[in-house]
């Protein structure tokens, strides 16, 4: 049985109220640090998890010994969507947590010229969209498209991709991947 470090650290974090760069203040590591281990990019050892537990204050035997609730809200109005994005991209997730989850559901709007970066995105499982309104273009490996409404995507996550708003208004999507990626 694998556990999610990353979603269980996110799940523990927010019972406790602490942002991500309070926590990492709180532990001696960095805000990118906590980042990259909830959403696992990086696998702490033993040791850096215990430091970081020491912050939250929790000990290693309770934090792996919590169960997740089973997610048992069905419905939520748009005003209760999670923002979990920043700057020229909005993320907003359905459900408070993933912790415990298999899927995560977003609705993201890209800002004109928004982009998740030069760097290719690349992690585990698959992911899928369609675009509501505005046009983006979706790079999936050396292939490149615009998508305008209507237009879906549906890739393998392992394959480097990228998104960017293109044209004047801003792009909105409804999209899904699995496992829950932030």
């Amino acid at each position: 049985m694998s556990v999610d470090v990353g979603a269980r650290l996110r799940h523990v974090r927010g019972l406790k109220g602490l942002s991500q760069r309070e926590l990492a203040k709180r532990a001696g590591v960095t805000n990118s640090t906590i980042s990259l281990i909830e959403s696992n990019q990086m696998n702490p050892s033993v040791g850096a998890l215990k430091r970081i537990l020491d912050g939250i204050p929790i000990g290693l035997a309770e934090f792996f010994a919590i169960e997740p609730d089973a997610p048992r809200k069905a419905f939520y109005r748009a005003e209760e969507l999670v923002e979990i994005g920043k700057g020229g991209i909005s993320y907003r997730q359905v459900g408070e947590t993933m912790f415990g989850r298999a899927l995560q559901i977003l609705k993201e709007r890209y800002e004109p010229n928004a982009s998740t970066g030069r760097v290719p995105l690349v992690h585990d499982g698959e992911e899928g969209g369609i675009i509501l309104r505005g046009r983006l273009e979706v790079t999936v490996d050396d292939e490149r498209r615009i998508l305008g409404p209507g237009d879906a995507y549906y890739f393998e996550s392992r394959r480097p991709h990228s998104f960017r708003c293109v044209g004047p208004e801003p792009c909105e999507i409804v999209s899904a991947c699995t496992p829950p990626t932030f």
